[in-house]
């Protein structure tokens, strides 16, 4: 694609020779091909571009003044829409042409519409469309999420898991509570037992040492006068 650029060689205004020399220098400096085409020495090329201006784009007095851009028959636009797009850094979606690779507006073209081969969009979708695949891959998503087996310690911490694992088991923590009251109560009730147990013997010991005490006090008891006698 060449881009056509309409001038006047010897206009004698001032205004309209600084406007076409700004087009001319910025697509140089951006290393677009263009082909100047003077309007004043060359009336085919007068009379193309006046009949190939839009209608709406024309002054009220229908003659369109140079600079003039076409992207080959396609129309670009007046030195104010180029201007324009200069300042919104979008000479080359006004041009009609494909951004460099790595340049500013290839970047913003990328992120705005996707992206762009020879000055269109090239999977661009409106905005039904970007809804559409939206919920699609949102709904992808869940599906995924609740595939993947996540791990409990990592969602909920150690203590939670416990508390998980008691209920899948079948055992709630008010079970747990009442199995732990009854092994405390059972704890209990041996003790007891054992105690019962102990006290009858340490009776029969204490019973045991009266005796012997008993037996001792006779044989410390004084030999008798009649008894010595009879020895």
């Amino acid at each position: 694609m060449v881009i056509k650029v309409f001038l006047a060689s010897s206009s004698g205004s001032t205004a309209i020779k600084k406007k076409q020399q700004d087009v001319l220098g910025f697509l140089e400096a951006l290393k677009v091909d263009y082909a100047p085409l003077d309007i004043a020495c060359n009336e085919d090329n007068r009379m193309w571009m006046r009949e190939n201006v839009p209608v709406e784009k024309k002054p009220t007095n229908g003659i369109p003044l140079p600079p003039q851009i076409f992207n080959e028959e396609s129309y670009c636009g007046d030195y104010e829409t180029f201007f324009d797009a200069k300042e919104d850094n979008a000479v080359y979606a006004f041009l009609g042409l494909p951004p460099p690779p790595g340049s500013k507006e290839a970047k913003e073209a990328y992120l705005e519409n996707g992206p762009v081969e020879n000055g269109t969009i090239v999977n661009g979708t409106d905005d039904a469309e970007d809804e559409e695949n939206l919920e699609a891959e949102e709904e992808n998503i869940d599906d995924d999420t609740l595939k993947r087996e996540v791990p409990m310690e990592e969602c909920n911490g150690d203590e939670h898991t416990e508390e998980v694992e008691a209920e899948v088991g079948g055992e709630t923590g008010e079970e747990a509570a009442e199995e732990k009251v009854a092994e405390e109560k059972e704890a209990v009730e041996d003790t007891e037992e054992s105690l019962e147990n102990t006290a009858p013997v340490k009776e029969e010991e204490a019973q045991e040492e009266a005796e012997d005490e008993e037996a001792k006090g006779e044989d410390d008891q004084p030999v008798s006068e009649q008894e010595e006698e009879d020895e």
